[in-house]
């Protein structure tokens, strides 16, 4: 009875020992069994109790650990490696350039190449705004060509209004106008068997002294007109200045060759008179 505890205590480790390894387990996770140990249980005994609960863990994967994988399940699991390509030429590589609007279409869900509808839609856009800029044109032209005819008209009848002599000056149009034809006439009629530059010049120098006789204001408006329109041309320009003072050289001489005549013709008669004088007071 002595030995009884003794070979208590030396047959339990073994015994224990002995079911760990005869038993057979798989994976298990890590969930341990909780165990209180007795007030009769040795140390030795309770590490033995620690030591098979790990090993009555709950198994991971329901098949057993020894079943070995199928092929299949070995190609799903296997990762392949990406395809190796050969370097691209140049031409390749600009051919196949990826475009900002390539990717915009890409981020805007567009397809890169336009569709038959697209380029339909773009070449009728194009010719609607061909047309609009060509209406638009036109329509540019027309206005242009409008105001010009009517600053045209403007012109010509402020033109008119110009010539015109104002009311208080007392000058009428109708009857001047007729006297100064009926002169240029009466000029033309007096030189019509002279040569052909007397017939150019007479008519057209007695109108316009008749004019200046009769239509004193009108004719300097004309005059100053006909001279703006000279002044955009200065060879015209200049010959009528020329011309202007041979004429007033012409009549100044005239002027002053008829004072003159005038002046000798005084004297002589006024020599006569006073030789008649002195011939009648000797007679007496």
């Amino acid at each position: 009875m002595a030995f009884q505890p003794l070979l208590r205590h030396s047959a339990a480790p073994v015994a224990a020992l002995t079911a760990a390894f005869a038993l057979q387990r798989t994976a298990y996770a890590e969930e341990l069994q909780h165990v209180r140990p007795s007030l009769n249980t040795s140390p030795t005994q309770v590490n033995l109790s620690h030591t098979m609960l790990q090993h009555t863990r709950k198994p991971i994967y329901d098949s057993p650990a020894s079943a070995a994988p199928s092929p299949a399940a070995i190609h799903e699991t296997t990762i392949h490696p990406e395809p190796v390509t050969p370097p691209v030429r140049d031409e390749q590589k600009q051919s196949t350039k990826v475009t900002a609007e390539t990717v915009a279409a890409r981020v805007l869900g567009q397809p890169a190449s336009p569709t038959p509808t697209v380029r339909l839609a773009e070449q009728i856009k194009r010719a609607r705004v061909f047309l609009h800029a060509q209406a638009v044109k036109a329509e540019d032209n027309v206005d242009k060509g409008l105001t010009k005819a009517l600053n045209l008209e403007h012109s010509f009848i402020s033109t008119l209004q110009s010539l015109a002599p104002p009311r208080e000056s007392g000058e009428r149009l109708l009857p001047g106008s007729v006297y100064v034809l009926v002169a240029a006439m009466a000029g033309s009629i007096v030189a019509r068997n002279r040569n052909i530059l007397l017939r150019g010049i007479v008519p057209a120098a007695a109108g316009v002294g008749t004019s200046y006789a009769v239509l004193p204001i009108t004719t300097r408006n004309v005059g100053d007109l006909i001279w703006k329109y000279e002044e955009k041309y200065p060879v015209v320009r200049d010959n009528h200045i020329r011309v202007r003072d041979g004429v007033s050289h012409f009549i100044e001489t005239g002027k002053a060759h008829s004072q003159m005549g005038y002046y000798q013709a005084v004297d002589k008669v006024q020599g006569v008179r006073e030789a008649v004088e002195e011939w009648v007071s000797k007679g007496k």
